[in-house]
């Protein structure tokens, strides 16, 4: 049983200056340690899963407490209505990237795209269609009907979405497209149509990946 906070201590002992700065720089705003995603997945890997204290860590409301809860919560216990509750704390662009990590682990992934995909709410609509992407990955018996409906508004809605929203329905075209070879195509001819998808970035390296190029990047490395 790992006491949360002792658990907060070894975080925040491993925080540094560097990870502060380029969280900050990823728009992390409030309490943060600065903790390196290695000595995250360190400690994770130590403390395994644990859900009480999942929940604990993420009630402390620190960043870096927030992304020792994804990666130790209990996927298979994670109902709707908690992944809702934590969701409503999502702020920026590495806790949405976390949650989301969690969040396509559980059995609820389209249920929440279907219930965000419209959300006014920034981060709530960035997280639908990214969940999206990953449940194009995982799940077989997924008709391609129902992504080609999601390619279609995508194409007709993407320019007028808010900026991370554009970034995440960026990063669903090419989940879809490297789902099979009809997909694909349905993909490749969506995101020429679709054009170059603007993305602010804000202070940092990051750049908004180019649809086609990348989803035959993927099917060249599954070969």
């Amino acid at each position: 049983m790992h006491n949360v906070t002792d658990v907060q201590q070894q975080l925040a002992a491993a925080g540094t200056d560097r990870c502060r700065t380029i969280y900050r720089r990823h728009g992390v705003q409030g309490d943060l340690y600065g903790v390196s995603y290695a000595a995250q997945k360190s400690l994770a890997k130590k403390i395994k899963t644990d859900q009480p204290l999942a929940n604990a860590l993420w009630e402390s409301g620190n960043h870096d407490a927030r992304i020792l809860a994804t990666m130790i919560a209990d996927p298979q216990r994670m109902t709707v209505r908690e992944l809702e509750r934590w969701a409503k704390d999502l702020d920026n662009s590495v806790i949405c990237d976390a949650f989301i990590g969690l969040a396509a682990r559980t059995a609820h992934a389209r249920v929440l795209f279907e219930r965000w995909a419209d959300s006014p709410n920034e981060w709530l609509g960035a997280c639908a269609w990214t969940l999206l992407s990953a449940h194009a990955y995982a799940h077989n018996t997924e008709p391609d009907e129902f992504f080609l409906q999601q390619l279609e508004i995508i194409e007709r809605e993407i320019h007028d979405r808010q900026n991370r929203v554009r970034y995440a329905m960026n990063g669903t075209v090419i989940g879809i497209g490297s789902r099979n070879a009809a997909l694909r195509r349905a993909a490749t001819a969506a995101a020429k149509r679709i054009g170059k998808v603007h993305v602010d970035h804000g202070d940092t390296g990051c750049k908004t990946p180019d649809a086609v190029p990348y989803i035959d990047k993927i099917w060249a490395r599954n070969k």
